[in-house]
């Protein structure tokens, strides 16, 4: 058994046999006394602070003698307060999605108006290419070259 815990404690042993260790150290015995063993040689080895065997009963007992800390009546007003305040704040919520909800609502409407409303218009005249040819020195390289103007009859 102690070979067990040993390569429990390693890491060094199947799943299976390890959920079987696990519940034979959780029960107590001879078993629960090696692994304490081992982790206090651990300990040592390392140079870790070693605890005494009752360190846990001793804490509990440290922690049951404080005196209980009585809740102030300040504490009862704020929580009220942050009621108060999460109560504002679902309203706000609420009045936010309501707007935001008609808001887009309202932008399908005008946009449906808008596409209702456009008709195509004729373009008066397409300016000669001559004309963009002949004053080409003059205009920017960048993209001029793919801009062609258009006027628009009303």
């Amino acid at each position: 058994m102690k070979s067990q815990v040993s390569a429990l404690i390693d890491g060094d042993i199947a799943l299976e046999d390890a959920e079987y260790l696990y519940t034979t150290l959780k029960s107590g015995g001879e078993s629960t006394r090696t692994w304490s063993d081992y982790h206090l040689i651990g300990d040592a080895m390392r140079g870790n602070p070693v605890f005494s065997a009752d360190f846990t009963e001793r804490l509990m007992a440290r922690l049951d003698a404080e005196p209980v800390v009585l809740v102030p009546a300040a504490a009862a007003k704020r929580k009220r307060a942050l009621l108060r305040n999460s109560r504002l704040w679902s309203v706000a919520a609420s009045v936010s999605a309501v707007a935001f909800v008609g808001w887009v609502v309202l932008q399908q409407q005008v946009q449906t108006d808008i596409e209702d409303d456009t008709s195509p218009m004729e373009i008066a005249q397409n300016l000669p290419a001559d004309y963009w040819l002949a004053h080409q020195s003059q205009a920017s390289n960048n993209s001029a070259y793919y801009i062609q103007p258009a006027n628009y009859a009303e």
